[in-house]
């Protein structure tokens, strides 16, 4: 386990790859035996000094919802983040050049809460009925942390990303806005084009075999901290495609078929 002061300077480390651009050395290789509970407490730390300065905590992110992600990185359940006011961005509008450092976008379905949810024993169905709207979305994830180590080609792992806040760093919502109830979730599909070109595409049932039940696992993950999912909140539900990076000058939109578009482009480089 990680002592407090470990844990600080790690979440103070990671806070500063984020404004300098500079993503830090592994910490899965400066602490080999670090767990996902030390990775969560980096997280949590993280959080904390974002909350210190002033940033409002606007809902929460769940990723490695596939089974094929979790196998890659030798896990048997998501992880999740904290999503914070200036990670949003608008629909069709322009990230800054150099916001991100390797910056990749995925395909998800957005959860806005009108009631709370507070764990343990949130269903499907306590989610469907908490929830305002589903809207659709796309993450902007990001590496504060070396995805490769220079030295030994090590790549990083759960811990890593875990304490890197899930890799989350921004989000775009667009598109129709529905109820849950309007629609079968699970059969919401979507295709990504980078500059008018499809590279991924997915179906919503891809997540957990519902994108709920994301959202009804995260409320149960954070019930042992004491965290309820409020109303008003983002959830981000977890992803249908794989990752797809964004050079500068990029165009990323993906086409929700009657749920409309969502999109945005990366500023080119000077």
């Amino acid at each position: 386990m990680l002592d407090e002061e470990q844990i600080a300077d790690a979440a103070r480390r990671l806070d500063e790859a984020e404004r300098t651009r500079v993503p830090i050395p592994q910490l899965s290789l400066q602490y080999p035996d670090m767990t996902i509970e030390d990775a969560y407490a980096v997280q949590r730390a993280w959080v904390t000094e974002k909350l210190a300065r002033g940033q409002v905590l606007r809902g929460r992110k769940i990723g490695l919802t596939s089974q094929v992600m979790q196998r890659a990185v030798s896990i048997t359940e998501p992880d999740y983040g904290a999503l914070f006011d200036d990670m949003f961005h608008d629909d069709g509008g322009t990230v800054p050049y150099g916001r991100y450092i390797y910056p990749r976008i995925e395909v998800e379905l957005a959860f806005v809460l009108g009631r709370p949810l507070k764990g343990p024993g949130v269903t499907v169905f306590d989610v469907l009925g908490a929830t305002e709207y589903v809207v659709p979305a796309l993450e902007i994830l990001d590496a504060r942390v070396q995805m490769s180590d220079p030295d030994t080609g090590h790549l990083r792992t759960i811990v890593d990303t875990i304490a890197d806040n899930a890799a989350d760093a921004g989000i775009v919502l667009g598109g129709r806005v529905v109820r849950p109830m309007d629609v079968d979730l699970r059969w919401v599909s979507a295709v990504l084009h980078r500059n008018g070109v499809i590279e991924e595409s997915g179906v919503a049932a891809a997540v957990l075999n519902h994108p709920a039940n994301g959202v009804a696992w995260l409320a149960n993950r954070l019930a042992p901290h004491g965290v309820t999912l409020e109303p008003g909140q983002v959830i981000l539900s977890g992803s249908f495609t794989r990752p797809v990076h964004a050079e500068g000058g990029d165009v990323l939109l993906a086409d929700y078929g009657p749920l409309g578009t969502v999109g945005v482009r990366f500023e080119a480089r000077p």
